[in-house]
């Protein structure tokens, strides 16, 4: 099995390395990360300007490839450059530091790589740790080479691909969830700059819980491994069926 691993932490970041450690174990692993953070890029790719792409081993831990661009753009230049058109067989991207549940599928780094190899026709996951202070990536990294080796075994549709997150410490368990759609209700504090300016600095504020596992959000704060399908095809088939009998 040959995986594209790549992420939205950068690839110096301690999660990618973690993946990388357990993943290697199972399969030939080619690394392909932006070359600093890119969190909450979204599926942003670089048009205007050129990509630079450098091979580096960062801290000896192994050999990659560090681009100046977003995760989208590792995913296409490692495709289309590096694997010359032979396809890997699955692209994992993370392991992130933060859980990239509910609404954040639409903001995340992380997940846009994810996606970007299903519009591709790949095989792929994201997953993330649920946790910003003191992580351990133990679990977390030991579930992404299980679920690594399940998912290259099974089928999944066109354009569709996996969101994982996994709870700091030990899971209760593994679940197949909804995404969650609660916004992320934003707090923007108002701060004043040294030369006398306002600005803001927006932060955010947890949903209220709600005890339902069914749903990735509330699954995951409930200490269970939360696995998402996501589709590429944004359509509205219900409303699409029903407007097409309209006349406008």
């Amino acid at each position: 099995m040959r995986i594209l691993l790549t992420n939205d932490d950068g690839i110096y970041a301690e999660g990618i390395y973690a993946a990388y450690k357990a993943l290697s174990k199972i399969a030939e692993v080619t690394v392909v990360a932006p070359d600093y953070e890119q969190s909450s890029v979204g599926h942003g790719i670089t048009l205007f300007y050129p990509l630079f792409a450098k091979r580096i081993s960062p801290e000896n831990h192994f050999d990659g490839y560090a681009v100046s661009g977003k995760p989208a753009d590792c995913v296409k230049f490692a495709v289309s450059v590096l694997f010359k058109g032979k396809k890997p067989d699955l692209v994992v991207s993370g392991i992130n530091l933060g859980g990239n549940d509910g609404c954040s599928v639409f903001y995340s780094g992380t997940v846009a790589a994810a996606r970007e190899g299903a519009l591709m026709g790949l095989k792929a996951f994201s997953i993330s740790l649920d946790c910003f202070d003191d992580p351990d990536f133990a679990q977390a990294a030991k579930f992404t080479s299980r679920f690594a080796l399940w998912v290259h075994k099974n089928h999944l549709p066109s354009g569709t691909f996996l969101n994982v997150n996994v709870p700091l410490g030990k899971p209760k368990g593994v679940l197949f969830t909804r995404q969650g759609t609660e916004p992320i209700h934003e707090i923007f504090e108002k701060r004043k700059s040294p030369h006398d300016k306002h600005y803001y600095w927006m932060g955010a504020k947890m949903p209220v819980h709600k005890n339902d596992n069914k749903i990735d959000t509330y699954a995951l704060k409930n200490k269970y491994i939360t696995i998402t399908p996501v589709r590429s095809d944004l359509t509205d088939e219900g409303f699409l069926s029903n407007v097409l009998m309209e006349k406008i």
